[in-house]
């Protein structure tokens, strides 16, 4: 794949899979044997692994929306600057729910490898999100 067509995979990844919260969709677009560098609490490995992370988000946040403020490409790998709003109406990381909106903000490096995503590894603000749903100051 080109280095556009790559970006156009993740940018498919996440419109299909987590705006629209189709999990199902992730069965087609990602490996089986999918590496996530720095894992979700509780995420296991592979494509099961990383449903199970988006899931945790789908519940935490069941309107949460993904914007991408731009991307480089190199080789396999994209590199996705993004934020995310959402709304904490359910458990998430054992936080009961606030109803508190939140933006956060984040980096991630995806591999696409024989037209799967096959790695990733995610920088976001955590602390930040912390903040905004009213457990860490």
């Amino acid at each position: 794949m080109s280095l556009e067509e790559n970006k156009q995979f993740m940018n498919s990844f996440i419109e299909e899979v987590i705006n629209k919260k189709n999990l199902a969709a992730a069965d087609k677009l990602v490996a089986e044997d999918f590496i996530e560098h720095l894992p979700f609490p509780g995420q296991g490995p592979g494509r099961e692994g990383l449903k199970f992370a988006l899931n945790s988000m789908f519940i935490g946040f069941p309107d949460m929306n993904w914007t991408v403020h731009e991307q480089i490409a190199e080789g396999e790998r994209v590199v996705t600057r993004f934020s995310w709003t959402g709304t904490h109406q359910g458990d998430f990381m054992g936080i009961p729910a606030t109803n508190k909106r939140v933006d956060v903000w984040g980096v991630v490096i995806d591999v696409v490898r024989d037209n799967l995503f096959s790695e990733s590894r995610i920088i976001m603000d955590t602390i930040g999100l912390l903040q905004q749903v009213g457990v860490m100051a």
